[in-house]
C-alpha cells in the first residue's frame, strides 16, 4: 500500500506520516521546501517523540520524498499509484496542490480503485475545498465527470499538538502523546481505507465542530489571554489563574453551543473539555504563545474558533457569550511584530472604525447579535491604544 501526504512539516511527520507508516503504507512525502526534502530523501528513518506522563520515541521508516515544487511529473507518477493520499498544509494552500492531484487522477488506469483524497486540516470541510478546487481547475464538465469518478474526497477533524521543534531537531519531531483522527465514512461507500489509528464516523460535522471550538478555540485563549498576562509558553500561561478562569468560561460556552446544536451530552463536552486543558497543562510541551497565536486576523473570521462558535451561542443558546468576546479582546492586542497578521491587525485598529473591522474582518454585520458587542470591544481596545500613545 502507498500515500502520498502533502506536507512534510512537523505535523506531517510527526501526525499523519506516523499513522500512515504504522497502518502498513509505504510513505511519498511531498513538499515545496527543498532542504526538507533533501534531509528526508537522505535519511533512512527519522524518530517521533511522544511526550507526556508515558512518553515513548517511534521511529518512522519506509519513506519517500519528492520535491512538488521541481519535480511535479514524478509526483504525478505516484499519485497515479498510491491508495491515499492526505494533506497537512494549511487550508490556504490547498489550491496549489489540487493541480497536481489532478494530473495524478488523470494518469490512474481505468482499473485503479478510487484514490482516497482526505485533506487533514484545521478548517470545516477540508476534503471538500479541496476537491472543490481541483474541479474548478479542470477545462470541462466531461473531464470533471471522469476524474470524479476516480477519487474519494473524504472530510476529517484532526487533533494533535505539535509545538515548535528544536533548533537542532533534523527531521525528528516531538509532539504529544494523544492525537485524534476522525474521517467521514459515508464517501467511501463500505469501501473505506484501512489505516487503525484513524477513527471514521457516519457523521463527522459534530466531530469537527467539537474539536475546532474546544481544541483551537482554548488554544488561542490560553495564547492570547497568557501574552496579555506575560507568558511565554502554553503551560505557563494556562497555570496562570486569570488565563485558567478565561479558557474555562470560553469553553463552557462552547459546549453550550455544541450541545444546542448538535445535542452532544454535556457531561461528555465536560469531560472533553478537562482533557483538553490537562493536555495544554502538559509541562514537557514548551509551545510559546507567539506561535499559537499567529495570524490573528485568520484566527478572528467568521467561520473560525472565535466568531464561529460565538456566533453558534448567539443562535442556538441565546445571549451574548460574554467569555468568547472577552477572548476576542485579548486578540485583538496581540502584539508580535514578527508576525505579519498582528501587525497588519493593529494597522487596523488604528486606521479603520470599529464596525468596519467587526464586519470586514469577523464577517459579522449590523442587525446580527454578536454585532454590537464586538464593535465595543474593538473600540475598547482602540481607546486603550490611543491612550497608550498619548
Amino acid at each position: 500500500m502507498k500515500a502520498v501526504h502533502f506536507g512534510a512539516g512537523n505535523i506531517g511527520r510527526g501526525f499523519v506520516g506516523l499513522l500512515l507508516h504504522e497502518a502498513g503504507y509505504e510513505v511519498v512525502f511531498a513538499d515545496v521546501n527543498a532542504e526538507l526534502i533533501d534531509a528526508l530523501a537522505a535519511a533512512d528513518s527519522y524518530r517521533v517523540h511522544l511526550v507526556g506522563e508515558d512518553s515513548e520515541t517511534k521511529t518512522v521508516t519506509g519513506f519517500r520524498a519528492i520535491n512538488s515544487a521541481t519535480d511535479e511529473d514524478a509526483l504525478v507518477a505516484e499519485i497515479a499509484s498510491a491508495d491515499v493520499v492526505t494533506t497537512a498544509v494549511g487550508p490556504r494552500i490547498l489550491r496549489f496542490v489540487a493541480p497536481v492531484i489532478a494530473r495524478g487522477l488523470a494518469a490512474r488506469s481505468d482499473d485503479a480503485p478510487r484514490l482516497a483524497v482526505m485533506a487533514c486540516e484545521n478548517a470545516i470541510g477540508a476534503s471538500d475545498l479541496l476537491a472543490a478546487e481541483l474541479m474548478d481547475g479542470l477545462p470541462d464538465d466531461d473531464t470533471r465527470e471522469e476524474l470524479a469518478a476516480r477519487a474519494v474526497f473524504a472530510n476529517t477533524a484532526v487533533d494533535r499538538i505539535v509545538p515548535a521543534q528544536a533548533a537542532d531537531a533534523g527531521i525528528d519531531v516531538t509532539v504529544e502523546t494523544f492525537y485524534e483522527w476522525v474521517v467521514d465514512r459515508s464517501p467511501f461507500g463500505g469501501h473505506a481505507p484501512e489505516i487503525p489509528g484513524a477513527h471514521f464516523v457516519d457523521s463527522l460535522g459534530p466531530y469537527i465542530e467539537r474539536k475546532l471550538f474546544t481544541v483551537n478555540t482554548g488554544h488561542a485563549t490560553v495564547a492570547y489571554t497568557g501574552f496579555l498576562e506575560g507568558a511565554t509558553t502554553i503551560s505557563e500561561a494556562i497555570a496562570i489563574p486569570a488565563v485558567r478562569e478565561a479558557v474555562e468560561a470560553a469553553l463552557r460556552e462552547t459546549s453550550a453551543a455544541l450541545t444546542a446544536k448538535h445535542g452532544l451530552p454535556e457531561e461528555e463536552l465536560a469531560a472533553y473539555r478537562a482533557k483538553i486543558l490537562d493536555r495544554f497543562a502538559n509541562p514537557y510541551l514548551v509551545d510559546e504563545v507567539t506561535r499559537v497565536g499567529r495570524e490573528p486576523i485568520r484566527k478572528l473570521g467568521r467561520n473560525d474558533r472565535f466568531i464561529g462558535p460565538a456566533s453558534d451561542y448567539a443562535e442556538h443558546v441565546g445571549g451574548i457569550p460574554t467569555a468568547l468576546i472577552a477572548a476576542v479582546g485579548a486578540a485583538l492586542r496581540f502584539d508580535v511584530p514578527e508576525d505579519t497578521q498582528s501587525v497588519e491587525l493593529l494597522k487596523l485598529l488604528d486606521e479603520a472604525e470599529p464596525a468596519a473591522i467587526v464586519e470586514e474582518v469577523m464577517g459579522v454585520g449590523p442587525g446580527e447579535p454578536l454585532h454590537d458587542p464586538l464593535v465595543e470591544t474593538v473600540a475598547a481596545a482602540q481607546r486603550e491604544r490611543l491612550d497608550a500613545a498619548l
